[in-house]
Order: C-alpha cells, then structure tokens, then sequence
C-alpha cells in the first residue's frame, strides 16, 4: 500500500509549485527509498513510521542472526569458521573475523581444489540472509561461465563469521590466482538480503583495500543475482588477463 495517492502528490505538487504533475508519483515507483511518504503536522503519518520500525527491525536481526545450517547443507558445501566465536565477537572484534586458524586451515587444505585459477567462497558478514537469498543463482551462474571460458573454478565453503580479509589467507594458502568473496553486505531499510562480491588477484596478507575490484547491492532489490554474476565473470577474466585487480586495472 502507498502512503499516499497518485492524485494527492499531483493535486500537492501543482498547488505548490514544487513539482510537474506526476513527477513524484513516477519517482515512488522507480525506488526504494522513503520519498513522498507524507506526513501529518511535523510527523510521518502512522502507516509510514510502523513501516521504517519494521524495516529497522528486520535489518538489525540480518545481523545478529545466524545462517541456518540447513542453508549450508542444501548447497552441500563445507563449512569453516574464523577465530570468532559468535556473531558479537564478530561485531566488536572485527579483527578476530579476518583469521583463519591453523585447524581450519587443514580443512580448506584437506578438502579443496590447489591451484585454482579462480578461488570462490562465501560469508556471512553482516548480513546472514544475503547467503541463502543469493548464493544458489549467483554462484551457478558464475561457476558455469568461468567453466565455459575454460578457467578451473576452486572447491566452494561457506566460512561462518567471516569479515573480507580472510581473503588475505585463504587466497594464497589454496594458491588461487584470483579470490572471489561473495559475503553479506551490510543492510539497509530498502533490504535486508544485500550481497557483494570482493575479487582480489593474488590475495596477500599485506595488500591494500584498494587492491579489490567490487560489485556492491547484489540482491534481488538491487543488482539480481544472476546480473551481477555475468558482470562478475567479465571483471574476473579481465583480471586474470590483466594480472591486476582493484584501481590497478585501469593503470
């Protein structure tokens, strides 16, 4: 439901001054956010206010919820964890996201590809439902295409508490050319399912954020899935041919 009608917001704009017949109208329909939701006296009217709680809520809980383990056996994937603990650690030791201790390290080494030329995981980061919203279209379609172009695409796992920079360990402890970290975003009041991609070539401990190339807002109210992961098979090949990734590409 609208906050407030198609005719209101002309009859409204006309009257004012401020804008053509329609305009907002058009405007409403073309994006999420919160334009033209009226109000009554200095407040946002009641449908408008429950709506942006609601929304507050729901983003909030993409955070601190966990990624069910039946989404990690559907995709029948293995799965690793960080030096965190829990989703708290995870939001006030950042630092603990980005480690991958020596135990989970075996397991990467004991049960995936060596020498890919393309390294592909997933993480929860700061927003769990990005996994199962997005993973299964987004992942198919990546994998095929790299496979089509004849790039060998590395054993996919879902690494639990996870911040980018594992990409820093993981990338060169598989021996990947180029890592790819489909992890959730952080969420906004428009969704709380967003996604983006990290593609790193030659991932190191040392490197510099600026060294990822990235493709942000991957969600079905965003970039779809299956949109994004043909961009991102075009910028991976690039990479690979290039040898670089992040603003180094266009030096």
């Amino acid at each position: 439901m609208k906050d407030i009608t198609e005719s209101s917001i002309q009859k409204t704009g006309c009257e004012e001054g401020i804008l053509e017949p329609g305009l907002m109208w058009k405007a409403k329909q073309s994006t999420t956010a919160r334009i033209g939701i009226g109000h009554t006296g200095a407040r946002y009217k009641t449908n408008s206010m429950l709506r942006f709680l609601a929304d507050q809520a729901q983003a909030s809980d993409s955070v601190f919820t966990e990624v069910e383990d039946a989404v990690i056996k559907k995709m029948n994937i293995l799965e690793i964890h960080t030096k965190c603990r829990n989703k708290e650690d995870m939001i006030v030791r950042p630092d603990w996201g980005r480690i991958v201790e020596e135990d989970q390290q075996k397991l990467l080494l004991d049960n995936c590809k060596i020498n890919p030329d393309v390294q592909i995981y997933f993480g929860d980061g700061l927003c769990s439902p990005a996994i199962g919203a997005n993973i299964p279209d987004l992942f198919q379609v990546i994998s095929k295409g790299l496979a089509f172009e004849g790039k060998v695409v590395g054993t996919p796992f879902f690494v639990r508490y996870c911040r980018v920079n594992t990409a820093r360990t993981i990338g060169p402890l598989l021996g990947a050319k180029v890592t790819c970290v489909l992890i959730g975003e952080r969420p906004g009041l428009s969704t709380a399912e967003s996604m983006s991609a990290y593609i790193a070539y030659r991932p190191h401990p040392k490197m510099q954020e600026s060294e990822y190339t990235v493709v942000s807002n991957i969600s079905r109210y965003g970039i779809p899935p299956v949109e994004a992961a043909a961009h991102i098979v075009d910028l991976i090949l690039e990479i690979l041919e290039k040898k670089q990734s992040g603003i180094r590409v266009d030096l």
